[in-house]
């Protein structure tokens, strides 16, 4: 039997930077059922590795991060509920992450690409970037837990009932990004920052994280939305499917 190509690639570099890519350029790096275990593997690897201290997620593609759910793709019901698990697990763990955590948000940063780069730490927005939360376009009940707090109640209202796209020069006006890079090296800029962090001293970097995640309750909130997630999926019209 062949074994299935991966979908995501994962890397630790000597200084201590982990960087997670998506690989599905074909797709726009749009996200299916199997990316999904496989980037909750590399997650769980990075987690538990000493030797990591930052993880970058990135694409191989500068024109995308990720468009978002592979809405094409052909599932059973049973299929639909369990993709939409993993979506609110990936989102759950990358939020809880022990460490530092940065994301290249270069190209499209789409619905779930869009919710893995607000769970992240740290954003760098490439030049092209087009950031949207279309949750409110599809229905979809996900956006608030994490972005409230990531760039205050009046903005996340804008972002998520509009479900408007935002250039690189509003995300980083809108607090959503914290440096702009040329499209094409948005992840070279994102493992500079990375680098940055993992000089500091890690037991002090993960004990402020682990500080800024309790005060701010972010972990509890991205657990509630994820649950209602699911729920819509498994009861409400859940996510569209496109031939």
């Amino acid at each position: 039997m062949t074994k299935p190509e991966n979908l995501t690639s994962y890397a630790v570099d000597e200084v201590g930077v982990a960087l997670l890519r998506l690989e599905r350029e074909k797709a726009r790096n749009a996200i299916n059922t199997s990316m999904l275990d496989e980037m909750l593997a590399h997650l769980a690897a990075a987690r538990e590795d000493d030797a990591v201290r930052v993880l970058v997620v990135s694409s191989n593609d500068h024109l995308g991060l990720s468009a978002g759910a592979d809405v094409r793709e052909q599932l059973d019901d049973e299929g639909k509920v369990r993709r939409m698990q993993l979506f609110a697990d990936v989102y759950d763990q990358l939020t809880a992450f022990p460490k530092p955590t940065v994301a290249a948000c270069h190209g499209s940063v789409v619905g779930g690409g869009a919710e893995i780069a607000v769970a992240c730490d740290l954003r760098v927005a490439g030049g092209n970037l087009r950031l949207k939360f279309p949750g409110a376009e599809l229905g979809v009940p996900v956006g608030p837990a994490r972005l409230v707090t990531l760039c205050g109640l009046s903005t996340a209202k804008y972002l998520l009932l509009t479900s408007r796209n935002v250039s690189a020069d509003e995300a980083l006006r809108l607090g959503l990004v914290h440096r702009v890079a040329p499209a094409a090296r948005t992840e070279d800029a994102a493992l500079g920052l990375a680098t940055e962090v993992a000089a500091l001293p890690p037991e002090s970097v993960s004990r402020v994280k682990r500080m800024l995640l309790d005060w701010d309750g972010v972990v509890d909130r991205s657990a509630e939305e994820g649950r209602g997630q699911v729920e819509w999926e498994r009861t409400g019209p859940g996510l569209p499917h496109r031939e």
